[in-house]
């Protein structure tokens, strides 16, 4: 039998099997930002060691970071905030790393900078402080998040004690409906397996819909495997991922792109690969989804009513009362219709160009409700620069949207975009958990672009299918 890319991949960067039963495993790229990283520099420090490969570590900053212009002058108002910025730009400078700066203009979220930048390949393993560094998988890398410990043994060894994981192919088949999106396929994965579904698990996205996908798409796709419990999440990479890579800054040139693509090309899972479990979903049954309660699989379609009680039992029935009470909302509730008041768009899963491209096609000579705050926050800088000389930001600011600058924002809010009191946010980001956007009470309801875009300007959650 054939292998897959996971197996492939590990098996070239696997040191050797150590005493644990785990494997040494050396990590190809390591990214790093300003929230995981001054600890595990102060752990180099400490043992008096330096960075042991600086050239395959690469920073930027993104959690902290205000995404007004006036709140990011120097020194930020929020001390720790600037404290954390004052370590990366101190610790990259004498190590040596790459830091991809707000003064240079190449400052975003890290899961977005890395591919834009070219430094994200195929057959990759790739290491980050941080949850969502399966959004990496894209590309046919294996990207996993890691603690701050690890990001000490990546810095000082660029290796990492891991358990080898069983695999998991999610086959996509047929097609999505006009105004379902990657989004929706990625709460859909997670609402059919559920959070703790892929735990021990890496999962391999396939099938016609995922070939059929951009690199965005794939990213989205790829990002939220974390939030189903999967260790990380990948797609084999094809001629899209070889075209969105050619060209970019850290894409490799001239002889050794033909090199690489080879390379590139060979990791991909073979024909006849094993795997440990193989998942179907139509893509025919996925409608816009938008979650209810506290955990990325409390989800459902946009014109479902929210699950029966006495559909669960044991603790996850004591999960779902958790949510109904958190949430304020009651079984039998249609999601259709709930109002929101602030709707946000960015993040690391749908930060990109085309997340906002989409968006605008909803938002295109329409006003928000009145009532509602609305935030576009692009993923980076170079997103940004993008989408203005497209003229995507003049669409936002006209239907009175916010437009910032890049950075995680609302995500997690440990910068000043915050939810306040009991509001309700409508959001592309990748957790809905309690408290995650900044307020003890806050709500956040996740879902696609464009269903962000249609319930800021219905004041309420819509079907995008409605309003487009």
């Amino acid at each position: 039998m054939g292998k897959n890319l996971y197996n492939k991949v590990f098996e070239r960067h696997a040191v050797e099997q150590l005493p644990s039963g785990q494997y040494q495993l050396l990590i190809g790229l390591h990214m790093v930002h300003e929230v995981t990283s001054p600890q595990a520099f102060a752990m180099l420090r400490e043992a008096g060691l330096k960075v042991a490969f600086p050239e395959r570590t690469f920073a930027t900053v993104d959690h902290i970071i205000p995404t007004t212009a006036a709140e990011r002058a120097r020194p930020l108002s929020d001390s720790m905030a600037e404290e954390m910025l004052v370590h990366i730009e101190k610790n990259t400078l004498y190590h040596g790393i790459r830091f991809f700066s707000p003064e240079k203009g190449e400052q975003g979220v890290v899961h977005v900078v890395g591919p834009e930048q070219g430094i994200t390949q195929p057959g990759m393993t790739i290491a980050c402080g941080d949850s969502h560094t399966s959004t990496h998988g894209a590309f046919g890398a294996l990207a996993f998040g890691i603690g701050t410990s690890q990001v000490a043994d990546v810095l000082a060894t660029q290796t990492l004690a891991m358990s080898k994981l069983k695999v998991r192919r999610i086959n996509f088949t047929g097609r999505l409906n006009p105004g379902v999106y990657a989004k929706d396929v990625a709460l859909a994965y997670i609402h059919r397996l559920g959070v703790n579904g892929g735990v021990g698990y890496a999962y391999e996205f396939a099938g016609e819909i995922i070939d059929g996908m951009s690199m965005a798409e794939r990213m989205t796709v790829c990002n939220m495997a974390i939030e189903g419990g999967a260790r990380c999440g990948y797609v084999n990479p094809d001629e899209t991922t070889f075209a969105f890579l050619r060209d970019l800054p850290y894409a490799p040139k001239g002889d050794a792109w033909e090199r690489a693509l080879l390379d590139w090309q060979s990791v991909a899972s073979d024909a006849d690969a094993e795997y440990d479990d193989v998942v179907e979903i139509r893509g025919d049954d996925i409608e816009p989804f938008v979650t209810w309660g506290i955990t990325p699989a409390q989800s459902i379609g946009v014109n479902q009513t929210m699950p029966a009680l006495d559909n669960f039992s044991g603790s996850e029935r004591q999960v779902i009362e958790e949510a109904y009470d958190y949430m304020d909302f009651v079984p039998g509730q249609a999601i259709l219709g709930v109002p929101v008041n602030v709707c946000f768009i960015g993040s690391c899963t749908n930060g990109r160009v085309s997340d906002f491209e989409i968006a605008a096609e909803v938002i295109k000579g329409k006003k928000v409700a009145k009532g509602v705050r609305a935030l576009a926050v692009p993923g980076s800088m170079k997103v940004k620069v993008a989408l203005e000389q497209k003229g995507i930001d003049k669409i936002f600011i006209d239907a009175g949207f916010e437009w910032r600058e890049a950075g995680c924002s609302m995500c997690l809010a440990m910068n000043p975009d915050k939810l306040q009191g009991r509001e309700i946010c409508a959001s592309t980001s990748n957790r809905n958990f309690k408290g995650r956007q900044g307020s003890p009470s806050g709500r956040t309801l996740l879902m696609s672009p464009a269903m962000v875009a249609a319930a800021a300007i219905s004041g309420k959650v819509e079907d995008v299918r409605e309003v487009m």
